[in-house]
């Protein structure tokens, strides 16, 4: 009974029960999202929600041996995990599956992986450990911020040309994130944002295609063409404004029906608000926000400087993930098919998601344990002070 008290001391029960409580949600939402479709399709109903499970128990799994596996062991597997990762993104360009002409999955022992969901924790984990090394010379451009950012352009370029814009910004946004925290001087930081503008300006003009302008005038001007690129996005409006304060219950949604596309997978946050209301908008948005603010929390304890940016990693890209995915379907931003942290259905995603709050329990532990252990008592040095003749002290 020691043995397991021990075992499981010190961990954050916040950050289990919560991404739990969501991935469950997430998955009582998929199967009443997709339901109706599914049959329509030609399959049976329960097909997008057994496949999720089925995620959720692998997630359980890999949440669990991260946990208890010490997370500065990551930095002695960092040669591994960035050659694996290079792999699978290469695997994807020769072995991937191709739909809606963007190849960004691969098919392995029966189970559909995205590459570009791993690359996220990847690289937190390497820029994390990079930067942690390289504290003694952070301000020296060349040899302390330069070097690993060659290796992070070119999985983000491998993950831009799938095409999956979408997953690109997001890993831009968590690099940035880390770096930020990384105690980087500010004139580096201009100059890498120079180049970073410089690098949009010649990229940009070759990306933009019909398609991509659509979802750009989709988002800010839906009802200049409501039958075809702001159809999506009115869709949506419909569920959100349809659900009111409580929703017309779960499993009532309407526009599920065929109207929202989507509605299992980046369009998920509006048939909650349809079938639940503001109420479940709110109850969601704020299990996301503890989250990102318990793991920022942890990030600040840490007294390593790996865990503490590792830790700042992982919150962000929970936060990133949730903040695009909400702009999205509320049309402050384009469309870009990024999926809602733990709710969207997405076994990769949900993987990695739940690996990662794994990573972020193991450090919280770590700073836990680190607090509880007994300090050393500072005792007076002896014989510093004789006391001399009458009542004077002398040395």
């Amino acid at each position: 009974m020691l043995f397991v008290k021990e075992l499981f001391k010190g961990y954050d029960y916040t950050l289990i029960i919560t991404p739990i409580l969501l991935a469950s949600f997430g998955i009582v939402m998929i199967y009443s999202a997709s339901m109706v479709s599914t049959v329509v399709d030609g399959l049976d109903s329960t097909y997008y929600l057994v496949r999720q499970l089925q995620w959720f128990v692998l997630g359980l799994i890999g949440f669990v041996l991260t946990c208890l596996f010490p997370y500065k062991k990551y930095q002695n597997m960092i040669l591994f995990i960035v050659i694996g990762s290079f792999f699978l993104l290469f695997a994807v360009i020769f072995f991937g599956d191709t739909v809606n002409r963007a190849t960004r999955s691969i098919s392995i022992l029966g189970f559909n992986i995205q590459p570009a969901e791993f690359i996220k924790l990847t690289l937190i984990i390497y820029l994390s450990s990079v930067y942690s090394k390289k504290q003694e010379y952070i301000g020296n451009f060349v040899q302390g911020v330069l070097p690993p950012l060659i290796i992070t352009g070119l999985m983000i370029l491998l993950i831009a040309l799938q095409p999956d814009i979408g997953t690109a910004t997001i890993i831009l946004l968590i690099v940035s994130t880390i770096i930020l925290s990384s105690g980087i001087r500010f004139k580096h930081l201009v100059m890498l944002g120079v180049f970073a503008f410089a690098i949009l300006a010649i990229a940009i003009p070759r990306m933009i295609t019909e398609t991509r302008i659509a979802r750009i005038t989709g988002a800010y001007d839906p009802f200049q063409n409501p039958e075809s690129t702001g159809y999506h996005l009115i869709q949506s409006y419909i569920a959100i404004g349809g659900g009111g304060v409580t929703g017309e219950g779960l499993g009532q949604s309407v526009q599920k029906l065929g109207y929202l596309w989507g509605a299992h997978t980046d369009f998920i946050m509006a048939v909650i608000a349809e079938e639940l209301g503001i109420f479940g908008v709110v109850i969601v948005i704020g299990l996301f926000t503890v989250i990102t603010l318990r793991g920022l929390f942890i990030a600040r304890k840490c007294t390593d400087s790996f865990g503490s940016l590792l830790a700042i990693g992982i919150s962000s890209m929970v936060a990133i993930q949730a903040i695009i995915n909400l702009g999205a379907i509320s049309g402050i931003l384009p469309i870009t098919g990024v999926p809602l942290p733990f709710l969207s259905y997405g076994g990769s995603s949900l993987f990695v998601l739940m690996i990662s709050m794994g990573i972020l329990n193991n450090i919280a532990r770590s700073v836990k344990l680190k607090e509880e252990e007994p300090k050393e008592i500072e005792t007076e040095p002896v014989n510093q002070y004789r006391y001399g003749r009458g009542n004077t002290w002398q040395m």
